[in-house]
């Protein structure tokens, strides 16, 4: 019997499953098929990106799989490329054709790129298609306290989410305590860093103690801090190791033994310095 995944409710109250499964890197061809072997194996929230070029793989995958579209739950990430204000409501509109849905559950703004253009002019775009109701949440990624101060200085919606680096080593505290305070749900994408931890003596010797693997440990530590995760594989067996998570709890001792363990290690680039425009 599949996991039954906890929902957290965002900060207009829709919500949004804890668990989802990420697609970055899974190639336009095979996406369809292994979406469907995660909605097989129980999951029920996937994330994409226009910049991952396998939107219509996922929107394939919805259609073949018989779910209602009210069971599935769907983020797309407007491309770097499409970060002018009339250049994003166009991409949208390109993201819906691509799923072949009449809507995104969630939709962020990738990067906020600042050294290319103004990401407050393309979060006022977002709010514009929230309004549509074609969007039931907007929000960000890669964005820095820095960043999110200054949209709540000059914006009327706040961010629902934003999706940033963080596993064991990159704990993310200060901006993820910014994230609670101001009612924005941080999703971690590279969980595991991207398997860097996984050989970690302390994972190993926790997961031993519940007889589960690093990687287990790593994602169940995610879920207590209350953060939505993303784990990724093409592999039908790790998608359902990924989700038997609820089952066991980590104790205090481990959380801080876990969060000790932070070193400031990144597996992708600082959102100051990513400016990579793709050739859309």
């Amino acid at each position: 019997m599949p996991a039954v995944v906890p929902h957290l409710t965002l900060n207009n109250g829709v919500e949004i499953p804890q668990l989802g499964f990420g697609v970055f890197q899974v190639e336009p061809s095979r996406t369809a098929e292994v979406v469907l072997d995660a909605f097989e194996a129980g999951y029920r929230h996937v994330d994409t990106a226009q910049m991952y070029k396998n939107e219509a793989g996922v929107g394939e995958a919805l259609a073949r799989s018989g779910l209602d579209r009210s069971d599935v739950f769907i983020t797309s990430k407007l491309s770097n490329a499409s970060h002018d204000p009339r250049a994003a409501h166009d991409a949208f509109e390109r993201s819906i054709d691509a799923l072949g849905t009449p809507y995104v559950d969630l939709f962020l703004i990738h990067w906020p790129m600042p050294k290319v253009g103004d990401f407050v002019e393309t979060w006022q775009a977002l709010e514009a298609l929230y309004g549509t109701g074609r969007i039931r949440a907007i929000g960000v990624s890669n964005f820095t306290e820095q960043h999110l101060r200054r949209l709540a200085e000059t914006s009327a919606v706040t961010p629902a989410v934003n999706q940033i680096e963080v596993h064991p080593y990159l704990s993310q505290n200060p901006l993820r305590a910014y994230g609670r305070e101001h009612g924005i749900v941080t999703e971690a994408w590279s969980p595991i860093a991207q398997g860097k931890v996984l050989s970690d003596p302390e994972l190993v010797r926790i997961g031993g103690e519940h007889g589960r693997t690093p990687a287990q440990v790593a994602l169940r530590w995610h879920l207590q801090r209350g953060d939505v995760v993303f784990p990724k594989t093409t592999h039908r067996e790790r998608m359902a190791e990924n989700l038997a998570l609820f089952d066991f709890e980590l104790a205090d001792d481990e959380m801080a033994a876990i969060e000790a363990l932070d070193r400031g290690l990144r597996t992708g680039a600082h959102p100051d310095e990513f400016n990579w425009v793709p050739e859309d």
